[in-house]
């Protein structure tokens, strides 16, 4: 639960590092490719050691090591295509962001966190936390397009801002609840 709540922390610092060197008219190419970088491991290798560990990958024996690396294959080139590709769908990710599946990595093992907390063993087999990180790899490199949100214009409407604070108010007030369906759900969507 403590690497979960470190690629959360990673999450935060990524959406700030970009923001705070364009504020202040540091960015360079040099940072632009080192975040990428910094992201492979945060959002690739991170998850999918967490994953490993959590899901009891090594039972599968070898076709764990295999699925854990199609997630962390999956983040580089998803990664190495958002940086080199100009975008097909306005408004929209192409593939899975990279944050997004580590994200649901993350609720995930604080969703199973916390029934373990409330007395329910939920006992998978360890193929099954596979299949769905390698899914989740395989999302990152589709060509399926995802809402970016960066469209998102909260401060035209009262009604929006409000919204969406009360959101965010009911996630940190129990996020190893209520992050798991939000991660699911953002997975779907881009699916339906």
């Amino acid at each position: 639960e403590r690497a979960a709540v470190a690629i959360i922390f990673a999450a935060v610092f990524d959406i700030l590092d970009g923001r705070l060197a364009r504020m202040s008219g540091t960015t360079s190419r040099f940072g632009f490719e080192y975040d990428s970088i910094a992201d492979t491991v945060s959002f690739g290798v991170a998850p999918a050691m967490l994953a490993f560990h959590a899901g009891k990958f090594h039972e599968l024996g070898w076709t764990g090591w295999v699925m854990g690396f199609m997630f962390t294959a999956g983040a580089a080139l998803r990664l190495a295509r958002f940086n080199v590709t100009p975008q097909r769908y306005p408004g929209r990710f192409e593939g899975l962001p990279s944050p997004a599946a580590a994200g649901m990595v993350v609720a995930t093992v604080l969703f199973v966190g916390f029934l373990r907390e409330t007395g329910l063993f939920v006992s998978v087999p360890a193929s099954l936390p596979a299949f769905g990180l390698a899914a989740l790899g395989l999302l990152m490199v589709s060509p399926i397009p995802y809402h970016s949100g960066k469209d998102l214009k909260l401060a035209r409407s009262q009604t929006s801002l409000v919204f969406t604070l009360f959101a965010a108010v009911v996630i940190l007030s129990k996020p190893d609840v209520t992050l798991f369906p939000i991660g699911i759900a953002y997975v779907l969507s881009g699916l339906v």
